[in-house]
Order: C-alpha cells, then structure tokens, then sequence
C-alpha cells in the first residue's frame, strides 16, 4: 500500500468541523477548573485504594494490569496493540513490543512489558484526566496524575480540549513514527485507507485496505509493506507477555468512533458552562452550532461504510453487545453490525455516557432538538438521506423508551 502523504492530513483535517477550528474555554476558567479536584471513575478509585475498600494484586503477567481492569469493568477482549511509537514510553514501544491499550465507555488503560500503566479518564465535568500507575510490588498502589500528555492531548486535533487522541502513522521498521509522510487522527468518518497505521489488527475483513500491520522498510520508496490478514499476532511478538493474542478489528472500530465523540461531549460542556458564566450573548449561536456538530457524529452521518465482515477475533463484539439498556423489543444501540457500518442502529451507545448526562440542560435540549430534526426527516441535505427507512425509526422507538428525557422532544 502507497501511503498517499500530506494530502492524508488534509483531507482528514477537512472532516474536523468547527470546534477544531476555535479556541477553547481555558483550562483555569472560573466554570472550568480543570486542575481542581477530579471525579473521575480512576480518581473514586484511587480513594477507594486509599480507604482500603477496593485493592489491587499483583500477576506475573502484566502487574497490576488485569487488576485494574477488573476494578474499572473493562474487558480484556478490548484490547488493541499499537507498535508506533506514539506515547509517553515510546522509547520502550517497538514491533516485538507494542503497547496494549483496553478501553469501556469512559476510561482508557494503556500498557506495554517493562512499561508502567497509563490511563485517560474522562471526568464528566471536566474533561479526560491523564494518570500512570508504576508497576512496583509492595505497598498500597495509588494512580498518580500527570499533565504531560497535554503536550499531545490538548491540541486541535482533540478540539483544544484535554482529551482523548487516536493516531494513524506510517511506522518505520523500528517502530518510528515517518512523520514526513504524514498522518491522521481517525474517526468512522476518516477512509481505511488511512486508519491504523502503527496498529496491529486481527479480524479484519480479506478485502479491505488499511495500513495496519505494516511498515516502511526503504526511506527512498516509503511503501507499507504490509502482511496478509491477521486471526492473532502470535508471529509477531512473544504473546505471553500480555493478556490477549488479539489486536481485535471490532474493538478499533468502536474505539476510533468513541474518542473523537468524547472530546465533542467534553467541549459541548465547556462551552456552554463558560458561555453561561460569561454571558455570552452569542451562547445560543454557540451552543445551535455545537448541537449541529455533534448530533451529526453521533447519528453516524457521514461514516464510512465497511466493504466485508469484520469479524473480529477476541469475542469482543459479542461481549460489547450484550451491555447497555434494551428497549421492549430487546434492541441496544451497541448492537454491532460489522458488515456494511459498524454498529446496527445509526445512533451511538455514548448517549448513555456518564459525560453526556452531565451535560448542562440548555446544551442537552439543543441536541435533543437537534436530533429530532434529523430523525424525523426535517433535515432534508442530501447528507442525511442514508438515515432514512427503518433504522431511523428504531433509533427513535429505543430512546423513546431508554432514554426518557428525549420524549420532550421526540413528538
């Protein structure tokens, strides 16, 4: 596969809509206070820790790792692999050695052998909070807060906001990421042609094209060589070292369409919770537009269809499925789909997240409107025609009955 060069970070920057494009509230804005004490799942845990009421044990493998997944609900079947070296540790992360990183609906664990543990939380209110947990035996372990992932995590590509970052790389040999030949921050709107670049992937369809598993290994003919479709990575580093053999195709397409989704969320918040502090007599504008952006990423408007099954190979699918509210008819919009979109029903599992409930009333009633408009068949732009038919009207039946506050609006 060719990489296709710095038109890639055009044409991925030209699907970042306007919060990229604008400066965000700042970090210590009195509504704000990024800095001030955290509420989230990582920081109650930790407390938890200090109280003695939750702990941590040790395994050969991995340290602590399946003991905080276990004490955050996340499942090891999320797992995906990233060899880029792209992260705090990267002088440890290579091909033979990558770094496993496991996520649910609000925090992301990151670890790779001889490295520390690594976590983004999102706080509800204010946004994800970075920690890293030290793999030492003995003592009461404690997560410890860091600010230097905001070198990375708050730029525009995380609507400049502290938040959640997905990279896409052409990889040398070594693991180096060939910035030269560009980049993308994807999401399920972004091509797969220029997804996974720096990532191994297990279970993704024969026929499609990404640039996962593969590298640059000629700096003068920069082609990704890349390696026949994966059902584990057992020929490509000592998987005993870790907790699963799988870098699972199901999970990296639940994960490039959560991260960015998460950062919208958070800076519907900030936005509105400083606009309404400040006064702003452009707030409804503001928050009209915001409302615009998000609900079109939440209703999957213009995501990428899939060409062939991914099937997956760890059980992820099965395992993310089978979690969240189901309607009467026993339908849940984290229902997979896998063959010609990701997901079943055209609207995302995170308007049940925690952030998104946290979410300032005046902000919500703009979305839900929002929402309303586009599933009703208001919104006549030829871009939302592929809403149409009967998974439009599914979506409205399930969060009419799980997600009760929407009736106000869904008339």
């Amino acid at each position: 596969m060719r990489w296709i060069g710095l038109l890639a970070v055009f044409a991925s920057a030209a699907l970042f809509a306007d919060f990229s494009d604008t400066l965000a509230p700042a970090m210590n804005h009195p509504a704000i206070r990024y800095f001030g004490p955290a509420r989230d799942p990582i920081a109650k845990l930790n407390q938890r820790l200090i109280a003695g009421t939750a702990r941590l044990t040790w395994a050969e493998r991995g340290g602590f790792l399946q003991s905080v997944l276990d004490a955050l609900a996340i499942p090891v079947e999320s797992q995906m692999m990233v060899f880029s070296k792209t992260s705090l540790q990267l002088d440890l992360i290579e091909p033979r050695n990558p770094r496993s990183v496991f996520f649910n609906d609000s925090v992301s664990v990151a670890w790779m052998y001889g490295g520390f543990i690594e976590v983004a939380a999102q706080d509800p209110v204010q946004g994800i909070v970075f920690y890293k947990l030290h793999q030492t035996r003995g003592g009461v372990p404690a997560f410890e807060r860091t600010d230097t992932c905001l070198r990375c995590h708050q730029a525009e590509p995380t609507l400049n906001i502290p938040g959640m970052l997905v990279r896409s790389v052409s990889p040398a040999a070594s693991g180096v990421a060939m910035l030269i030949y560009g980049g993308t921050f994807p999401d399920h709107r972004t091509p797969f042609e220029d997804r996974w670049g720096g990532w191994y992937v297990t279970g993704a369809p024969a026929g499609m094209r990404h640039m996962g598993n593969a590298v640059i290994t000629n700096r003068d003919q920069p082609e990704l060589v890349n390696s026949a479709p994966l059902s584990d990575l057992r020929t490509k580093f000592p998987v005993d070292r870790y907790l699963s053999p799988y870098s699972d195709a199901a999970a990296l397409l639940v994960f490039d369409h959560q991260m960015h989704l998460m950062n919208l969320i958070t800076r519907m918040n900030w936005e509105t919770r400083a606009g309404t502090q400040e006064k702003r007599r452009d707030l409804d504008r503001v928050i009209e537009e915001g409302a615009r952006e998000l609900v079109d990423y939440l209703l999957f408007v213009d995501e990428v269809p899939l060409k062939g099954r991914a099937s997956g190979t760890s059980g992820f699918a099965a395992k993310f499925a089978a979690q969240g509210p189901m309607d009467s008819k026993g339908r849940r919009l984290r229902k997979l789909n896998l063959e010609t979109r990701v997901f079943e029903y055209p609207c995302s599992y995170m308007i049940y997240s925690e952030a998104f409930n946290a979410l300032p009333g005046q902000a919500k009633a703009a979305i839900y409107r929002r929402m309303w408009r586009v599933l009703s068949g208001g919104e006549k732009d030829v871009r939302y025609a592929r809403l149409a038919g009967a998974g439009r009207r599914a979506v409205i039946e399930i969060l009419r009955e799980t997600k009760p506050e929407v009736l106000e609006y869904f008339r």
